[in-house]
């Protein structure tokens, strides 16, 4: 009991790091639909675990219709995921979600057809998928990546990179500087 209240308040002071609309714990535990979402995440993947799996996706279920975000409870997600303006959020069941993750709006973490076995997408640490962002397949997105918003991943990326488009590219390799030559006609 300690150990899942202390992961509680770990993932809203995530919040509060990352959101400067965030005033205090209280507001966040009691206001954030994505806290309710991964509070009721953590109950029904431990059931699911358990190979309770219909009372885990009941549970499942309710925390959707009441936040908008669903999550499946097989998915693994570590610490201070933050789910900014959820709605719409949608996490398979094979995902798997590293450490301080940032997940807007809309974005998907979903599969690609009806194979069997690993399906969705890893997430590494420190990731930022942008709004109405769909990461598709059984993919790695390194940490530190950031996914634009709309963009449609489909393949791994490199670590700190920013991919952007439909299907998405990088923007920018990594150590290279843009020079004023970059952007001549």
């Amino acid at each position: 009991m300690i150990r899942f209240i202390r992961s509680l308040l770990e993932d809203v002071d995530s919040v509060l790091e990352r959101d400067p609309a965030a005033q205090n714990r209280w507001e966040v535990l009691l206001l954030y639909p994505h806290i309710k979402a991964i509070l009721a995440h953590r109950i029904a993947h431990s059931l699911y675990l358990k190979n309770h799996r219909f009372l885990a996706r009941w549970i499942a279920n309710i925390a959707r219709r009441r936040t908008g975000i669903e999550i499946h409870p097989g998915a693994l997600i570590g610490k201070g995921l933050f789910i900014d303006h959820g709605m719409g959020v949608v996490i398979g069941e094979t995902a798997i979600i590293g450490n301080d993750v940032t997940m807007f709006h809309g974005a998907t973490l979903g599969g690609t057809g009806r194979d069997k076995g690993k399906r969705h997408p890893t997430v590494g640490d420190h990731v930022v998928i942008g709004a109405s962002a769909k990461v598709l397949g059984d993919i790695y997105i390194a940490t530190g990546t950031k996914i634009g918003a709309n963009a449609v991943v489909l393949k791994d990326t490199a670590p700190y990179t920013t991919v952007v488009g439909v299907p998405a590219s990088e923007v920018q390799p990594r150590g290279r500087i843009l020079s004023l030559l970059d952007y001549a006609i």
